[in-house]
């Protein structure tokens, strides 16, 4: 799974010095790298864990996706408000608060008894990450004023966010496979111990001056509303689409997002500045984002139990046999960047959706004993290479010609559509899932041969509905998206993972 988006923060100088550098700033990016590299981490260490979680825990088919949507949805509904927080009441410290936090969340997850405990240790560590992300991506632009070193500090920090994706499949695998599921989150607990031991000496406090009102309401009822939205895709699951339980929390998430909408025309410090999405490009891309996200974090779910319930490949296996679509992301992103000066965003990312819905699709044609070298190894690599080319220009797209006070939410607003976006089709595509698995074995013999064909049944139904959201993605791109080559710079604004 991809990592989370990196970008610099919104007032790149607020509270900053213009004198000389910080003499250790090298050390503390060193520092701030590894929190990165942790939140990174997390994103995709807990999928390989989650058939052995999900088998020790008791936890259903139709629960199982809050082990990741409560983790994304803290984390994405929360980021604005966390960014702000570290603006005015301090970087240093909400980055301390935010790595404290995050340790014990995993302490209470790594220890978990039910389902419930772990689904709250999820979420309380998505909570704490959106202090922790913002405030050390700040802390970045604090440090590193010099335009050649912050090039370079924002390199080994979106390089951290690119290869903390696999090393998080394979640090997974080999804690799973050799120790236990617990360990995923366990592991967090000395590196957050470490970080805070050298930050607190290293790491200089700056925090922003003028309004520090927070938007609180707001932060509340998005939240709430996306929380009562996937909840009730959960409830279509167990209930149907037509229950009473599953309408109303889909209608009660869709009157509290509009009354968030509300919230923000009428704030005079709103979370979200809606003038941020009337840009027809950038509304575009935050579009593209959340589709792009919705349809790739619930192929990931799948495609992780099917390596280990169907194909019956050992935890570390299973982590190997994931890592194709990181490497296509990478290749595909440094090319990309290459071509993005010459073509322009657009033809960039609808090639990237078309290549990505491709690769879903030859995932839709599994079986019970489907080849990897001839069949997962190149479905994976072209849907990598998919999303490299659509990340890069999308990123860019989302933040050329957003002014300087506006920047930090526009960042924020782009990993944040990542985030709720594969809330929200994880949530989804489990549905999908469940209602297809429950419908194959209609009226077939609940034996083991017919168990394992409802399982592959329910994964290629799941990559269907995965692909038509990335299909989505790409004719959202054809018809807001309306840029020129020119309009779009040539550095790399966002480092994507």
């Amino acid at each position: 799974m991809p990592g989370t988006t990196s970008t610099a923060p919104g007032a790149p100088n607020a509270g900053v010095s213009t004198g000389a550098p910080h003499p250790r700033r090298w050390i503390a990016l060193a520092v701030i790298a590894v929190s990165q590299l942790m939140v990174v981490l997390d994103a995709t260490i807990v999928n390989i864990a989650l058939p052995q979680a999900q088998a020790d825990l008791g936890i259903t088919d139709a629960n199982r996706q809050w082990v990741i949507t409560a983790y994304t949805l803290a984390f994405g509904g929360l980021l604005l408000l966390g960014g702000r927080i570290a603006d005015y009441w301090g970087r240093k410290r909400t980055f301390i608060v935010g790595m404290t936090g995050f340790a014990l969340a995993s302490a209470l997850g790594g220890l978990a008894t039910t389902g419930e405990m772990l689904f709250a240790a999820r979420a309380l560590q998505g909570a704490f990450g959106a202090l922790l992300a913002p405030a050390a991506l700040a802390l970045l632009t604090v440090l590193f004023t010099e335009t050649t070193e912050r090039a370079k500090a924002f390199a080994v920090y979106g390089a951290i966010a690119g290869g903390g994706s696999a090393v998080g499949l394979l640090l997974g695998g080999v804690l799973t496979e050799y120790a236990d599921w617990r360990w995923c989150l366990l592991v967090n607990i000395p590196v957050a111990a470490i970080a805070i031991a050298l930050a607190l000496p290293l790491v200089p406090e700056s925090r922003a001056h003028g309004n520090t009102r927070y938007d609180v309401p707001g932060a509340i009822v998005v939240t709430a509303g996306l929380v009562s939205l996937v909840y009730g895709f959960t409830k279509a699951a167990e209930d149907g689409w037509d229950a009473t339980a599953t309408l109303g929390f889909i209608a009660a998430g869709v009157l509290l997002l509009a009354a968030f909408v509300v919230i923000e025309l009428r704030s005079s410090h709103p979370l979200l500045p809606l003038r941020i999405l009337l840009d027809r490009n950038r509304g575009g891309a935050f579009l593209t984002s959340t589709l792009i996200g919705a349809g790739l974090f619930g192929a990931f779910l799948f495609l992780t139990f099917y390596f280990q319930v169907v194909l019956q490949y050992k935890p570390l296996e299973a982590g190997l046999a994931s890592l194709p679509v990181t490497a296509g992301v990478l290749i595909a992103a440094g090319g990309a960047s290459q071509l993005m000066p010459r073509l322009g965003a657009k033809p960039l990312m609808v090639a990237g959706s078309a290549l990505a819905a491709l690769g879903m699709l030859v995932l839709t044609q599994i079986d019970v004993d489907t080849p990897f070298l001839t069949h997962l190894l190149p479905a994976q690599v072209v849907l990598g290479l998919g999303l490299g080319f659509t990340f890069v220009p999308l990123s860019s797209l989302a933040l050329v010609g957003v002014p300087e006070h506006d920047a930090g939410a526009a960042s924020a607003t782009l990993n944040a559509t990542q985030q709720i976006g594969g809330s929200l089709g994880t949530a989804l595509l489990n549905t999908f899932y469940t209602s297809a698995v429950a419908a194959y074995l209609v009226g077939r013999a609940p034996n083991p041969v017919n168990q394992v064909e409802a399982l592959v049944h329910g994964y290629r139904v799941a990559f269907a509905w995965g692909a038509a959201l990335i299909v989505l993605a790409g004719l959202a791109t054809l018809v807001l998206v309306k840029v020129r080559k020119e309009d779009v710079p040539t550095g790399n604004t966002v480092h994507m993972g």
